[in-house]
């Protein structure tokens, strides 16, 4: 599902580098979580919607790209991103 725009602007604030930074690997990856947590809500009431769960799919192995990007290139930025949005332990 998409996000808000407010949502939007809400979290590449939040991550981003400076105010107009939608680009950098942390704000794809938060707005990419932000949309994943928002399916996942959607499943619970459609269990059988099986073309969103393919862009489910599609959207978690993109972040994985990216989450892999920023770990073998910075990996203090790595750390902070994923401690900040709880992905892993």
């Amino acid at each position: 599902m998409t996000i808000s725009i407010t949502k939007k602007r809400e979290v590449i604030g939040g991550y981003g580098r400076h105010g107009t930074d939608s680009g950098s690997p942390e704000v794809q990856i938060a707005l990419l979580t932000e949309r994943i947590g928002g399916l996942q809500d959607h499943f619970r009431n459609n269990p059988k919607d099986h073309a969103s769960r393919r862009g489910l799919l599609l959207m978690v192995g993109k972040r994985n790209r990216l989450l892999r990007y920023l770990a073998a290139s910075e990996r203090e930025r790595y750390l902070g991103l994923i401690k900040r949005l709880g992905l892993r332990k």
